[in-house]
């Protein structure tokens, strides 16, 4: 699949890297967002990631520069009108995925595919926001996208073959593995697996066996992940694993997605300030 413009609609950690993997594979992408300063840091992102590349040889100054030519920045959601192939990369809010979806229904051509990056949400949920589900597609990238190999590539219940095909290609293109998860539920496969381990973690520190450093240590050494579930927890933001397991308990109704409390307490924390970015290891082990 040869795409004639890549749009991805969000530019926080995972749609700026989205994009950044976009242009490194060749392609001309349009990333957009609400905010300027969202834009700005983005790039800058890019460029930092590229500087380390270069000055380890792994690539040239020109691959980097060519890299950020390919690259435009809009707060205009309208800029993205001549883009075949759009990834959604937003925060995990339903209102704010259905009127990003509601919008590139409009502004998109018939024909262009709309991909997403959610890691639960419902895509037979969000294709009913267009006039195109059989074109709406999951498209689920892994932290970082420069560097993670797989690509979950989700279909929603009148997801067509071809958008199906199409997005498997492109994943390809891209230098990824993608793999086809035929059916349309909450975590797909790998936060399906991944997510109860978490919470199992927490529960084991709630229940006073272990430290999340003793915890995190154990899985390191024993199952030689190349990092703990707390870890993995402060890495990707504790408040939006929180999001994600309150839409898991919301999906299936069973108790085993209900969210610990130390899990809440340590959101809503950060929340009120106690501490920018609030992690696991934010905080003496007597306030877990």
């Amino acid at each position: 699949m040869t795409p004639s413009h890549i749009g991805v609609v969000g530019s926080g950690t995972m749609g700026g890297a989205i994009a950044h993997l976009m242009a490194l594979s060749g392609y001309d992408v349009r990333l957009s967002d609400v905010s300027q300063p969202a834009l700005e840091q983005a790039v800058r992102r890019m460029r930092s990631w590229m500087e380390m590349n270069v000055s380890k040889g792994k690539m040239t100054q020109e691959d980097a520069d060519g890299t950020l030519d390919r690259i435009s920045i809009t707060t205009e959601l309208n800029h993205l009108a001549d883009c075949s192939f759009v990834v959604e990369a937003v925060f995990e809010d339903l209102q704010v995925k259905e009127q990003i979806f509601s919008q590139l229904d409009q502004i998109l051509p018939q024909a262009a595919i709309i991909a997403t990056n959610t890691s639960s949400m419902s895509i037979t949920l969000l294709a009913e926001y267009t006039k195109r589900p059989g074109k709406v597609v999951g498209m689920h990238f892994f932290n970082p996208p420069q560097v993670m190999k797989l690509v979950e590539v989700v279909r929603g219940y009148k997801t067509d073959n071809d958008t199906v095909a199409k997005t498997m290609d492109l994943a390809r293109n891209l230098g990824k593995e993608p793999i086809e998860v035929k059916k349309d539920t909450p975590g797909f496969i790998v936060n399906r697996i991944l997510i109860p381990q978490l919470l199992e973690a927490v529960r084991l520190v709630e229940e006073g066996v272990a430290t999340p450093e003793d915890v995190d240590k154990a899985i390191r050494l024993g199952l030689n992940s190349p990092m703990g579930p707390f870890e993995l927890q402060d890495y990707t933001g504790v408040d939006i694993g929180l999001n994600v397991v309150d839409h898991f308990y919301e999906e299936f109704r069973n108790d085993r997605w209900a969210a610990p409390l130390s899990l809440r307490a340590l959101v809503r924390a950060g929340r009120l300030g106690r501490k920018t970015g609030a992690g696991w290891y934010d905080y003496p082990s007597d306030s877990k």
